[in-house]
C-alpha cells in the first residue's frame, strides 16, 4: 500500500504519549505506534526515495546518561543523504508536519570549509543571498548551535558573522497539522519544501561537502 498521508490516530497518540511518556503507555499502545505513525512514514520514505536511502529514528531516548529525559520520543524523524551530503529531513508529531534540508550539524572539517567559504567575498555573498531568499519564503534557518562570539581567526565585526558563528546549516518550514498531511498530498508538500531550497544545498554541497573524518568523531 502506497503513502496516503500521516493518520489523525498518529497526532492522538504522540498527544497521549507526551501526557503519559510511560513503559506501560508505551507497550499497551505499541501497536497504534506502528500502525498510524511508523508504517506510514515508512511509506512516505518509499514515496520519496529519490532523497534516500532514508534512516529511521528509534523511538527509543538513551535515557543510560540522563536522569530526566523520558524513555520515549515525542516524534518520528527520518533522514536521508544525498551523495553531495545534503541531508533531507522529515518529522510527525503531535504538532504535526516539520520538513527540513541542509547541514544540520557539520563535523570538524566541515565547519573549516564551510567558514573558509563564507569568509570569501564572492561565495559568501552569494550565501547570505541564497539564506535571505529561503527567509523570504518563510523558512526558518537553524543549525545544531552557534558559537556566542567568533570563531578562532575571524573577527568579531566580519560582515556574515550570523553565518559565521553557526556550526550547520539548515532550512526549515513547521507545517503544523492542516487537513493535507493525513492525505497523499503531503509527499508532494515535503519533496516541494526540499526541492525549494536546491540552490542552498547546492551551495553546501559545493563548498562543504560530506565529512571524511570516522564517524565517531562526528557531532551525532
Amino acid at each position: 500500500m502506497g503513502f496516503t498521508g500521516f493518520p489523525s490516530e498518529g497526532i492522538e497518540f504522540y498527544e497521549q504519549l507526551g501526557a503519559d511518556n510511560s513503559r506501560s503507555f508505551w507497550q499497551q499502545n505499541k501497536g497504534r505506534f506502528d500502525e498510524f505513525v511508523k508504517q506510514p512514514m515508512v511509506e512516505l520514505t518509499e514515496a520519496l526515495d529519490e532523497f534516500g536511502p532514508f534512516h529511521m529514528f528509534r523511538p527509543y531516548n538513551d535515557v543510560r546518561f540522563s536522569k530526566n529525559k523520558p524513555p520515549y520520543k515525542t516524534a518520528q524523524g527520518a533522514y536521508g543523504e544525498s551523495e553531495g551530503g545534503t541531508g533531507h529531513y522529515v518529522q510527525f508529531s503531535a504538532e504535526g508536519l516539520m520538513v527540513g534540508a541542509g547541514y544540520y550539524a557539520m563535523a570538524k572539517d566541515q565547519l573549516v570549509r564551510f567558514r573558509e567559504a563564507i569568509d570569501g567575498e564572492a561565495t559568501g555573498t552569494e550565501l547570505a543571498d541564497l539564506v535571505a531568499d529561503a527567509e523570504k519564503r518563510k523558512y526558518s534557518i537553524g543549525a545544531i548551535g552557534a558559537l556566542k562570539t567568533a570563531p578562532r581567526g575571524y573577527p568579531k565585526d566580519h560582515p556574515r558573522i550570523e553565518l559565521l558563528r553557526r556550526k550547520g546549516l539548515i532550512a526549515t518550514r513547521e507545517f503544523g497539522a492542516p487537513k493535507w498531511i493525513h492525505t497523499a498530498g503531503a509527499a508532494k508538500r515535503i519533496r516541494d519544501t526540499w526541492t525549494g531550497v536546491t540552490e542552498l544545498c547546492a551551495w553546501l554541497d559545493a563548498h562543504v561537502g560530506p565529512s571524511t573524518l570516522p564517524p565517531d568523531d562526528r557531532p551525532f
